[in-house]
């Protein structure tokens, strides 16, 4: 990469910068914009007065790139985040996976490419857009009758995106969430040949709980099984209900080794502590199927297919065990 950014440097290659789709900006440490390519003109001619980068992100976003910005200031480091660009006034959004480069003390490098996901997932997240822009309408009318109208409808507002994102039973990220957010790194494991791998969790005899000790016991039982899998995960990797008892983890940066420890240890942590509702104390294990991803072979559904055979592999094979997918 070094040698690459000489090439372009010394044979006066810049010109590739307005050839390219991602859009590229120089800004100031504060956000002012300093140069761009044509990528970002489109955007940037639809906010012809805006001056700074906070200008083009929604307002719940502004204070995190302003944080970003002066850390990779003061660090000399490279930053990677994902960020909304408003590209139209009507509030239309664009998903970005962003990369904030230090060029100095003062002024940074800002690369944003659009995110491709899954067109269920894009239209479930173009609607959740189209509800926020209307409830951020109303509340621009509401602020001219009343100010605290502003709050409630903001409150509204937030209530919506955790609702649509976050499992109520569990309180983790829901299959929505996670189904976009493993399309994000599956992405980056093919941009710059990273480790991902992914574990899909399965509660075993899950029906016989039920049916033994009731529904309102077994929820219990899987809000439990759901802590210890958060708390026993370290903090790059997100854990989510995927549907019903199953349970899924994704893992950036890490190969099969490290993912299979990890499902060793799960296994082993829910296997040896009871869990005790009301007088019953219930005791459950878990099967897990484990995959990572093959750059060049996998995508993110066949990902998820491969490790959802090695988790039925380890339940025909005896469960409460792990298994590696082929």
């Amino acid at each position: 990469m070094n040698e690459l950014a000489r090439v372009v440097s010394q044979f006066g290659l810049e010109a590739l910068l307005e050839y390219i789709h991602a859009m590229v900006m120089v800004v100031e440490s504060d956000g002012r914009l300093v140069l761009w390519n044509s990528a970002f003109n489109a955007v940037k001619e639809k906010h012809p007065e805006a001056g700074t980068l906070q200008e083009f992100l929604p307002p719940e976003e502004k204070d995190d790139l302003v944080c970003r910005l002066a850390a990779v200031c003061q660090t000399g480091q490279t930053n990677r985040s994902h960020f909304n660009l408003l590209i139209d006034p009507n509030g239309g959004q664009l998903c970005c996976d962003c990369l904030l480069i230090p060029i100095s003390g003062r002024q940074v490098l800002f690369v944003a490419e659009k995110v491709v996901s899954d067109p269920v997932v894009s239209r479930a997240v173009e609607k959740l857009s189209r509800q926020v822009r209307l409830f951020r309408i109303e509340s621009e009318y509401a602020k001219k009758l009343a100010m605290n109208k502003h709050a409630e409808v903001e409150a509204v507002v937030a209530q919506a995106y955790e609702v649509s994102n976050m499992d109520p039973l569990t309180f983790l990220p829901n299959r929505r969430q996670i189904l976009r957010e493993l399309q994000d790194e599956v992405m980056r494991a093919q941009r710059y040949e990273s480790m991902l791998s992914i574990s899909i969790v399965d509660i075993d005899h899950f029906k016989m709980v039920n049916d033994t000790y009731g529904h309102i016991v077994g929820d219990q039982v899987l809000r439990e099984i759901a802590i210890k899998l958060r708390d026993h995960t370290r903090h790059p990797d997100v854990v989510a209900r995927y549907g019903g008892e199953e349970f899924l983890i994704l893992l950036p940066n890490t190969g099969l080794e490290s993912a299979s420890e990890q499902a060793a240890r799960l296994c082993k942590q829910v296997r040896e502590s009871a869990i005790c509702v009301d007088s019953h104390s219930i005791q459950v294990t878990l099967s897990i199927g484990v995959a990572q991803f093959q750059n060049g072979v996998d995508n993110w559904q066949t990902l998820l297919s491969r490790a959802d055979t090695a988790m039925y592999d380890a339940k025909h094979n005896g469960r409460d065990k792990w298994m590696i997918a082929r």
